[in-house]
């Protein structure tokens, strides 16, 4: 029987950003250029939130293996910076008619805030 719940805890580097970024055409300075991030409000790069949503995808087919991204809702109420370890986790809250409902998060492990957060819907394979 697949888990319930799973997480993992990984740090991001600037490598695995800038291949995402050459992987989805979304080369946006914010994510790919530590100059141009420096003068942001953020202060450095910070992670596509597509990546994080990856990352989290793959842990919610651990929980349902074999099923299908049907939908999801998340948010990303604070940035993601390479090198912090991200605790990201999946965790089956209700399943019916064949369509589970599996919350995901991300957070920084030094001090538990939460940089994406949300909902995927998981369906039968089609």
């Amino acid at each position: 029987m697949p888990p319930t719940h799973i997480s993992i805890d990984r740090s991001l580097t600037q490598a695995e950003f800038d291949l995402f970024a050459r992987l989805s055409g979304d080369d946006n300075p914010i994510h790919v250029d530590p100059d141009f991030s420096s003068r942001t409000r953020f202060g450095r790069t910070v992670a596509h939130g597509l990546f994080l949503c990856s990352i989290l995808r793959g842990l919610a087919g651990q929980v349902r293996p074999g099923s299908r991204q049907v939908s999801k809702d998340v948010r990303f109420p604070a940035p993601t910076y390479t090198g912090e370890m991200m605790r990201f986790s999946a965790e089956l809250v209700e399943e019916a008619d064949g369509v589970a409902q599996v919350a995901v998060k991300a957070e920084r492990v030094a001090d538990g805030v939460v940089t994406c957060e949300g909902m995927f819907e998981m369906g039968a394979a089609a």
